[in-house]
């Protein structure tokens, strides 16, 4: 008697198996090939919402899904939410806790083999060993913030270098490698911030020209033939106020989150509440990476079509 009132409960748990199965794989369809991550340090949310010029940006936006309400983790400052930012968690769980972390300040939770705490390149490399991984960027302290052993090309093209050197580096790189994964960081707009002040003439005149990087970066993907396989992400690691951040303001915690390519909704504005860190968690969903147990990321998939 209780065999037959229990087998129909457990076919009905194994037919809602079954479609939650099929449902998660059909989510999972339609995803990019390559992701192009396209940082730059400092890029506020207010100075976009006061008017920036930033035409190729708003292009982005309206054409893909976007948030000015992303938040940095504490401090806003640049070492410990770019590790955030890769890492998929906290200070806490990584360790990375000042500006300028170079070794974890904390004893991190977990250490991959690569030595590092858990991050997005070296758990793509696992996944797919002959997939071309760049990290092209300009401050020397990203160095310490990725797994340069799981990367295929990784450059520091220094402030020192010729004018446009990050830049002409990732057109170069995008042109003739199509990579599957690529993150290319400015140290702009963070030093016009910093000695000239946040929402400054000056700024913004620096994100007018940063607005023209992206716009040729765009070009280059193009250029590549890859567009159609792509989602061009556009971060940032913390705003600014005054001059300076590191603080608690929402000026200085609150940057732009932009989507942009396959598979992303059109004119969709994020509404739900999204870290640096989710960044880590949105890249493995669309590589179909397994994110670790020790991430306290969210993938955003409210902007998916």
């Amino acid at each position: 008697m209780k065999r037959t009132t229990y087998q129909p409960l457990i076919l009905a748990g194994l037919i809602c198996l079954v479609i939650g199965s099929s449902q998660t794989a059909l989510a999972r369809k339609g995803m990019p090939k390559h992701v192009i991550v396209i940082g730059f340090d400092g890029l506020s949310a207010k100075s976009i919402t006061n008017g920036a010029k930033m035409p190729n940006l708003h292009k982005l936006m309206d054409e893909g899904s976007y948030t000015l309400q992303q938040r940095s983790i504490l401090p806003s400052s640049s070492a410990c939410n770019w590790a955030s930012m890769f890492m998929g968690a906290g200070p806490e769980l990584h360790g990375f806790t000042d500006w300028g972390t170079q070794t974890p300040q904390v004893e991190p939770r977990e250490l991959n083999h690569y030595r590092n705490f858990p991050g997005i390149f070296g758990l793509y490399r696992d996944k797919a060993p002959s997939a071309e991984i760049g990290y092209i960027y300009e401050w020397g302290g990203m160095r310490y913030l990725a797994d340069t052993l799981a990367i295929s090309y990784c450059k520091n093209a220094t402030l020192l270098q010729q004018e446009n050197s990050c830049l002409n580096s990732a057109i170069k790189y995008i042109r003739e490698k199509k990579p599957n994964l690529c993150a290319i960081i400015f140290d702009e707009p963070d030093h016009t911030g910093h000695s000239r002040g946040w929402e400054s003439e000056e700024y913004m005149t620096k994100m007018q020209q940063l607005d023209s990087y992206l716009g040729k970066m765009v070009e280059a993907i193009k250029e590549a033939g890859i567009m159609n396989e792509t989602v061009i992400m556009v971060v940032a690691d913390h705003g600014g106020i005054n001059k300076g951040h590191g603080g608690k303001t929402m000026n200085e915690m609150q940057t732009p989150l932009v989507f942009y390519g396959k598979g992303i909704k059109k004119g969709y504005r994020i509404t739900q509440s999204t870290m640096v860190y989710d960044v880590a968690a949105t890249i493995a969903y669309m590589l179909k990476v397994k994110q670790p147990q020790v991430w306290i990321a969210r993938p955003i998939t409210s902007i998916f079509k």
